[in-house]
Order: structure tokens, then C-alpha cells, then sequence
């Protein structure tokens, strides 16, 4: 089992809103994944809970594989390349991990 996970840094504003409705956005788009993406097994978007100190991240993608063939083929699909094109626009700071369960 391949885990994906990416966490974000979001502006404060971007594209005419602010940062909790672009998560709104990201988690609506990111819902879609499973649906559409063959080999993904599951694609959550989670954020700090509420009092969680003001340096985390403001969102993270954990998405879910059977193997890194999965995960190649979820990076080319089209939903995938809009999702990351979205948050090229709204992001401050992207790092993810992939690894083996």
C-alpha cells in the first residue's frame, strides 16, 4: 500500500477569496478522485483541528494506493493536473511524501 501525502500553506487571499473557501474548493475537487481515478483507493482532505498551533499547515491531501503504479497513473490524470494547477494559484508552500505501508 502506497500513502500520498502533500500539506499546504495557503495565501491568505487568492482568486477573489480567502483561504477557507479555497479549501472548500481543493475539497470539493479532491472528493471527485475516487470516482474518477482508477488505482486511487481513497483521497481525504483533512485541517488542523481547531486550538492546533498556528504553524501547521492549513491542509493536507492524504490520498491512498495499491502500489506506485497507481500513483503515477493518479499524477497524469486530468483531475489530478487540475487539482494541482488550483493550488499552484493559491498555495504559498507545497512539500508531500510518498511511502510504503
Amino acid at each position: 500500500m502506497i500513502r500520498h501525502i502533500v500539506l499546504f500553506k495557503l495565501m491568505e487571499t487568492a482568486e477573489g477569496r480567502d483561504r477557507d473557501e479555497n479549501i472548500a474548493i481543493a475539497r470539493r475537487m479532491a472528493e471527485t478522485f475516487t470516482r474518477e481515478i482508477p488505482g486511487l483507493k481513497s483521497a481525504q482532505i483533512v485541517t488542523p483541528v481547531h486550538g492546533a498551533p498556528l504553524d501547521n499547515e492549513d491542509m493536507a491531501l492524504i490520498c491512498r494506493f495499491d502500489d506506485l503504479e497507481g500513483l503515477y497513473a493518479y499524477k497524469a490524470h486530468p483531475a489530478h493536473v487540475a487539482f494541482g494547477d488550483f493550488m499552484r494559484r493559491v498555495r504559498e508552500s507545497r512539500t508531500s511524501i510518498d511511502y510504503e505501508e
